[in-house]
This record gives structure tokens, sequence and C-alpha cells, in this order.
């Protein structure tokens, strides 16, 4: 059974009755976030959180709106040049950030944000594998202009924080999720953080149901037809084809939404532009009664999408698109944010697909 024709009879199998069960049941359940555990009764709710990082000395710092922002300058400490003036005279060269400064160098994102949610509207949250994946990108900003000036498209965005960071070297960030109330929530923190935004960048915060086919269609409201808060443009859907790079964190939970999660990815991996996505996941462990062992099922399926580089060398890899994934080391990524522990289960996938560019 292709793919595909897997991912269709994920969405139909249930039946109204028990499609009706779950959802009532998956709404009064109330989860929380690893991030936030421990956090004492009484919290606001949305609750505003301040995530701090903090920039190792040598490195760049990328980019921002402000023009007035510190630049840090690629240089050890002990890096001296020596001159002289036509007298003779030793020129002291005027330092534009002292060690102190330099070691000490921060700055800081505010996020509004729930701390407990319904498992539908768990992107209210912040979760650990968003925080991994803000390390990766904010290293990569650090040490490459590899995302300089890239389209980007972060699915599943959540609270927005990690195409928040990408607002400051890209030229487009297109932030997506489903539903008014996450939407609404990750444009507010945009608000709450234009100042770290690249002045000249774009960023669009568009809905992006996985259950429904790309493109996403046009949406005009019954009672006014009017376009829409959160749908899309043509050119906003042409702009997205030229995206070269995909993000997304914690999005791997439910094995249906996993379906079509990749669906969507099939199809816009093979639309425009080469793509790559950059996937932050955290293994999660049920007791199953079938297998009468702790199991990361969520993981399993997601793993079973994936083949490595060694599986499609020397050959295709079959009529169907292949996903070809690689596990990035994250020991070699330093921990800028420092405001949460990573854990041993955070994992983040390179996804790359045979059928980049290829438009069907």
């Amino acid at each position: 059974m292709s793919r595909k024709n897997r991912t269709e009879e994920h969405k139909t199998r249930k039946s109204g009755t028990r499609m009706a069960e779950e959802s009532v049941e998956s709404e009064a359940e109330e989860v929380m976030s690893e991030v936030h555990l421990g956090c004492p009764p009484g919290f606001s709710v949305p609750h505003l959180s301040h995530f701090t990082f903090s920039i190792p000395p040598g490195l760049i710092e990328p980019r921002s709106s402000n023009e007035d922002s510190q630049v840090i300058e690629a240089t050890t400490c002990s890096q001296q040049t020596i001159s002289f003036d036509k007298d003779g005279d030793l020129i002291l060269p005027r330092r534009k950030t002292n060690c102190a400064e330099l070691s000490n160098y921060s700055y800081s994102l505010t996020i509004q944000h729930s701390i407990t949610s319904t498992l539908p509207s768990v992107g209210l949250q912040v979760w650990r594998a968003e925080l991994v994946l803000s390390d990766f990108i904010l290293h990569k900003m650090f040490t490459s202009s590899e995302l300089d000036g890239v389209v980007s498209l972060e699915l599943g965005a959540g609270t927005g924080l990690v195409g928040i960071l990408l607002a400051r070297v890209a030229k487009t960030v297109f932030i997506t999720d489903h539903g008014n109330e996450i939407l609404d929530n990750s444009s507010k923190n945009i608000e709450l953080n234009s100042e770290l935004i690249a002045r000249g960048t774009k960023v669009y915060v568009r809905e992006l149901d996985w259950m429904d086919p790309w493109p996403p269609r046009l949406s005009i409201e019954e009672s006014s037809g009017k376009t829409k808060r959160y749908s899309w443009t043509l050119s906003e859907i042409e702009i997205a084809h030229e995206a070269s790079l995909l993000v997304a964190a914690d999005v791997i939970y439910s094995e249906d939404l996993t379906d079509a999660f990749f669906s969507t990815l099939e199809r816009l991996m093979s639309l425009g532009s080469e793509k790559v996505l950059f996937l932050a996941l955290e293994k999660r462990y049920n007791f199953s009664l079938h297998d009468l062992d702790v199991v990361a099922n969520g993981y399993l399926h997601f793993r079973s999408y994936l083949r490595s580089e060694e599986d499609c060398k020397g050959h295709k890899c079959g009529t169907e698109p292949c996903f070809v994934g690689k596990r990035i080391d994250i020991t070699e990524i330093p921990q800028y944010v420092k405001e949460y522990e990573r854990g041993s289960d955070v994992e983040i996938w390179e996804i790359k697909s045979n059928y980049n560019g290829v438009a069907k």
C-alpha cells in the first residue's frame, strides 16, 4: 500500500461514533509541557515567559532591525593589531566590545503561551523540542550565512518562537498552524518581539491544515464575503513554493497527524525549489498492551517514513517519494537557550526528498 493510500485510510477508518468519543475525550484531557512542569498554581493565562539566548564569545551576532544594535566582532579578546602612525607613535585601537561584554552578551524573547492545554491546543504551549530546534537555528545563524536571505516555512509553529528567530536573517518567513486561537497567539508573539525582526523581512501567519491537500484553498467568510485573516493568497503560495527551508518541532505525537504531516510534506517538497526540513521531536514512551512493554510507537511510526542515505545510494527509492532522514548529533549544538533542560529523548532530523523540485 502506498504512503498516500495509507494516509487516506487513516483519515477515513474511524466511524462517526468513535471519532466523536475520541474528540470529547481529547478535548477534556489537560496536558502540560515539560518546560513548565513544577510551575506554581496561580500563573496567569496566557502567561508571558522570557527566554534568554546567550551568545558565546567569538561569534557574530546576527543582524536585526535595530540599527543601533551591538555587533560582536568575530575575534578573541587576545587578538590585537599593532600599528604606528607617520610619527612612529603606537596606535591603540578602541575596542567596540570589551571581554566582559563579549562573554556575557545575550538577548531575550518574550513568548505568550499557556501553562496547560487540551490535546488539540498543544500549540499554545512551549515544548522542549521547540527550544532544541531554536538552539540549532541559532547555531547556524551564529556560525554561517547559510540562512541569510532564505524563504522559510514553519510547519505546526505553535507559539512561533522558531519562526521569530529565523526572521532575524531570513527574507520571508511563513509561520503556519491550525486554528485561530493558536494563530492569534503566534501573531501576538510576533508583535511582542517585533524589534528582533530584520528590517525588510516579511513574516506571514497562515492557516495550514495537514488534513487538507496542499496548496491551501482561499477561504472566504460566508457572512461578510471577506477573506479570512489567516488565509493564503495566490502570490503567497507561489512564494512558499520557493522556500528552501522547512522547520517543525514537536509535531510527532499522533499516527494520524504524522501521516497527514508527511502527505503535506510530500506535496510541498515536490514543488518549486529544492527543500530541506529540520524537524525536532521528543520520543514519548507509553505502556503498550500489545507489546507488553513501554514503547515509543509515535516515534517508530515516524521512522517508518524515513530511509537512510545508504539505503538510497546507487538506486532509486521506487516510484513513490522517498524521504531520506539523517539524525543530527545535538551534543555538538551549544545550548543557547538557558531556561530548559534538554534531556536525552530529544532529536533533530534533517529530512530531504528524492522528489525535490519535481512538480507533479
